[in-house]
């Protein structure tokens, strides 16, 4: 976009308007843009004038420049009809300093000290942020007092994600579309930064999957928040595509009416498998385990086997073992095989003869850290949990294991290992 030059808005507001004869009227207490409209860049379509307590709207097709000095205008009629805001309108001063954005190519939560303009042809556009200290420095100090010699920490504003949050008072379109082509952690990870508000758009902007992964990354208690103040359809479509032990440990952070509510807006059998993990204390096996597991028959051959892997729709994202079973409606564990050894072993081989029938296992009741002991003793990557019966209830994955023993601002550096 070619530029004739550019200014800052701390450098404009506070300054004069004047009329065509070079008198002032006014002065000028902020700018104004629309979003939504074509292009990164949104165009500056007015100025709201100030004049004692009165202020009113100066469209840009009045102003025949604006510079540091202020504003002059083309005309001396000037509507003084009080000004009132309308939908997709955001003033730069009040709306966007000072406010939380998303540098999406640097994934990071910034805040804006000032907001560069360019003018291109008759008007003038918002080409850019100032994050650094000589942005706030700017607006404190006198005119003049800031050497302007070198390059102020800029961000383009094509690579900024505003927030519609920031203006609950009128109606924005604002797009998460690049932020949502991030990884779900780094998502997560800015989500986690910026304020309750901001933190709700974007997972209200984002499919249920997406928003999913986004919140079993984000700190517990911030979980629990915004899904607290979801209406319970939206919600529930969310915990469904959560891990029923990820969706337990939220539901178990909730008012018990709320939780009892979204569990009901939930598929029955989703909710059923919920459910049968909520009963169980946190610091128990049974607390950290998943019911996502995969059981086989041990009459069924390894070829057929396979192929029933491949045909399944949603599997465990932590498929480590099978778990060879006599019923599935009431499954007793006979064994366990490997996914190494159903892949080597011959596709006419029953999967009884391939499985091994000494496997570790604990009841839902044992404590979580003896439930941890076992697996880095037999160093296991999933442990059974059994009920009295030797009917298998779920299993604790060893990712949950460590994650339990590690320090919370550890979690999110193994959490990355483990993608």
């Amino acid at each position: 976009m070619a530029t004739r030059h550019t200014i800052f808005v701390s450098q404009v507001v506070g300054q004069p308007i004047r009329d065509e004869s070079g008198d002032r009227i006014a002065t000028i207490q902020d700018l104004i843009v629309r979003l939504g409209g074509n292009g990164s860049y949104p165009p500056v379509t007015g100025l709201v004038a100030r004049i004692s307590r009165r202020a009113f709207f100066v469209p840009f097709t009045q102003v025949r420049s604006l510079a540091d000095s202020g504003a002059e205008l083309g005309t001396y009629d000037v509507n003084l009809k009080p000004f009132d805001r309308l939908n997709g309108e955001i003033l730069l001063a009040r709306d966007v300093m000072d406010k939380q954005l998303v540098d999406v190519d640097g994934r990071r939560v910034v805040r804006v000290n000032d907001i560069q303009l360019a003018q291109a042809g008759s008007t003038f556009r918002v080409v850019g942020v100032d994050v650094s200290a000589r942005g706030i420095l700017r607006r404190l100090l006198p005119r003049g007092m800031v050497r302007e010699d070198g390059p102020p920490e800029l961000l383009d504003w094509a690579d900024v994600e505003y927030f519609a949050s920031h203006v609950p008072v009128v109606q924005l379109k604002v797009s998460h579309s690049r932020l949502a082509k991030l990884h779900p952690r780094d998502i997560a990870r800015l989500v986690d930064q910026l304020a309750y508000p901001q933190g709700a758009e974007i997972l209200e902007s984002l499919d249920e999957e997406t928003a999913a992964d986004i919140l079993e990354e984000v700190a517990p208690e911030r979980q629990a928040d915004f899904i607290q103040r979801m209406d319970e359809e939206r919600a529930a479509d969310i915990l469904e595509e959560m891990g029923p032990d990820e969706a337990a440990d939220l539901l178990a952070d909730l008012p018990e009416d709320k939780a009892e509510d979204i569990l009901a807006a939930m598929e029955p059998e989703e909710s059923e498998d919920v459910r049968e993990l909520m009963i169980y204390n946190e610091d128990t096996a049974g607390g950290m385990m998943t019911s996502e597991f995969v059981t086989v028959a041990a009459d069924l051959t390894v070829g057929p086997t396979l192929d029933v892997l491949r045909a399944i729709p949603d599997p465990p994202e932590m498929l480590y073992d099978l778990y060879v079973v006599d019923d599935p409606e009431r499954p007793h564990l006979l064994g366990t095989v490997t996914l190494r050894d159903l892949v080597l072993a011959a596709p006419d081989a029953l999967v009884g003869d391939v499985m091994n029938r000494d496997f570790q296992f604990v009841e839902p009741r044992t404590s979580a850290p003896e439930a941890i002991q076992r697996i880095a003793e037999y160093n296991m990557l999933a442990l059974p949990v059994l009920d009295e019966e030797r009917v298998l209830l779920g299993v604790v994955t060893v990712d949950d294991a460590i994650e339990r023993l590690l320090p919370v601002s550890r979690r999110e550096r193994f959490s990355r290992v483990l993608s």
